[in-house]
């Protein structure tokens, strides 16, 4: 299931029956505590009970989590180490966390772990404009290293709603993607070599600095993604572009219906186009942002599409025109091109303010992350909005429209039990129904706790086989973020 039964408390097993995730065997906590405060400076070892509950869990509300024996806050990929080895030696899992906007429940806490926070790893080491590279700690927030490269006329490119907050370390982490990936790409298309801590200490460097290179398996690949189940990122080496001039011109359209929306973005995926962002909001979501923001933002039509170009003129007005043409064919209410940069600006800062103004009701939402292919995209919303009214369930809808990246938002009162089991049940609806249509349980939020039963319908107990040797490999003991993704 997507989350703990309501007999479940935090901490217990997900799934009983399975074996047991590393803890003290044979070590009692107060052998390693105080082993950790001497391999690392005064200050980065955190016992507090009030301080260490703020890191027990990330913004997965639904997904359980354990009580950790410590929270440990190194600045150096030396003090990883030592922390690590330390935790190797008496065989206590590490939970790698950034900072902490995750919405699979990655980065929570089991219980008896060491949570190894990188927030105060937040070093730029290097931006080479020559080599149009950067060179970063994990806890640097995203905007922070897009406004450094901005002012070394480069740009980096992965832009996740979570921007503002979150950090490089967690973005190679779940390998999150954003609003530019429709044109430019996810994480993993940037990220050019990583420092990594491995399970049992070690330090080693994987990737490269130069443009091409295929010397051995692709270590990088495989760890951006893993959600620090194989390794600890200490630095990443990430790619850079010039810095791109501000789009000119953005096409809006208004939808009676979210199947119609999915057919606007087939069509002008169809047709060869290729906006640099491509986004829908539903009109629960836009009423979210409205009560929140007061920003007067339209919300009779069922959602709205937006897309941008960002082409030279007048390369940008052609592309434009065509995309306001596939609009009004699938059928929209109202279709608009605009060059107002305000304008345009205020409706892509809806987008991103979508999930933060729904918490802001102050309800329980549980969040999904289904990616379909582009053409199944009108069939699916549609599904999903079946699904929210055989549950009586209250469904937001917000994606990356152009990637067929969804986001269904299943929103639920605090403290009723038998809605939060109906948003359950339509969860699992809904993962089942995007494996059937040909996509996967998540394009970009990553696995951690909550998508591991819908990866595992995925992709089958052979390729499940594969990825748990590759675990085993890299991490024997089982210690590092034990339980995630193919726990």
């Amino acid at each position: 299931m997507v989350a703990p039964p309501k007999s479940q408390q935090p901490g217990q097993p997900a799934h009983p029956g399975q074996p047991q995730q590393p803890g003290h065997r044979g070590t009692p906590p107060s052998a390693l505590v105080p082993e950790l405060v001497a391999a690392l400076p005064r200050g980065r070892v955190l016992t507090d009970p009030d301080v260490v509950e703020r890191y027990r869990h990330d913004e997965a509300e639904w997904a359980e989590h354990g009580s950790p024996l410590a929270v440990a806050r190194p600045e150096s990929t030396a003090e990883v180490a030592a922390l690590v080895r330390a935790c190797a030696e008496h065989r206590v899992p590490v939970v790698p966390r950034g900072a902490g906007t995750g919405l699979s429940g990655g980065a929570n806490a089991v219980d008896g772990c060491v949570v190894l926070s990188t927030e105060r790893m937040r070093a730029i080491v290097e931006i080479d404009p020559g080599e149009r590279l950067a060179v970063v700690q994990p806890g640097v927030v995203n905007d922070d290293l897009r406004a450094a490269a901005a002012a070394r006329g480069l740009w980096y490119p992965p832009d996740p709603a979570s921007a503002p907050w979150s950090t490089i370390g967690g973005n190679v982490a779940t390998n999150a993607g954003g609003l530019c990936c429709v044109k430019y790409g996810v994480t993993r298309d940037y990220v050019l070599a990583l420092e990594v801590v491995t399970a049992s200490g070690e330090v080693v460097r994987v990737g490269r600095r130069t443009a091409k290179g295929v010397a051995g398996y692709d270590l990088v690949g495989l760890l951006v993604g893993s959600e620090g189940t194989l390794g600890v990122i200490t630095e990443v080496t990430v790619r850079l572009r010039p810095l791109r001039a501000a789009p000119t011109r953005t096409v809006v359209g208004f939808f009676d219906s979210l199947a119609a929306c999915g057919r606007a973005v087939a069509g002008v995926t169809a047709r060869g186009l290729e906006p640099s962002a491509f986004e829908l909001i539903d009109r629960h979501c836009l009423a979210a942002v409205n009560e929140w923001r007061h920003a007067g933002l339209p919300q009779d039509a069922a959602a709205l599409l937006l897309a941008r170009t960002d082409l030279p003129e007048p390369a940008a007005e052609i592309e434009a025109t065509a995309i306001r043409e596939e609009f009004v064919e699938a059928g929209a209410a109202e279709a608009l091109m605009s060059t107002d940069a305000v304008e345009a600006e205020a409706l892509f800062d809806a987008r991103r303010l979508a999930y933060p103004a729904l918490e802001q009701r102050g309800d329980a939402i549980l969040t999904e992350d289904v990616c379909l292919p582009r053409g199944r995209l009108a069939e699916m919303l549609q599904r999903v909005e079946e699904i929210a009214a055989r549950h009586d369930v209250l469904v937001a809808n917000i994606a990356h429209a152009g990637d067929g990246n969804l986001h269904p938002l299943l929103i639920t009162p605090h403290g009723d039990d038998d809605a939060r089991r109906r948003a359950q049940a339509a969860f699992v609806e809904i993962v089942d129904s995007a494996i059937d249509l040909g996509g996967t349980v998540t394009g970009e939020h990553g696995v951690g706790l909550l998508k591991r039963d819908g990866m595992r319908r995925e992709l089958g107990p052979a390729v499940l086989a594969l990825q748990r040797a590759v675990k085993q490999a890299l991490d024997p003991a089982g210690i590092l973020n034990p339980g995630k993704v193919v726990g």
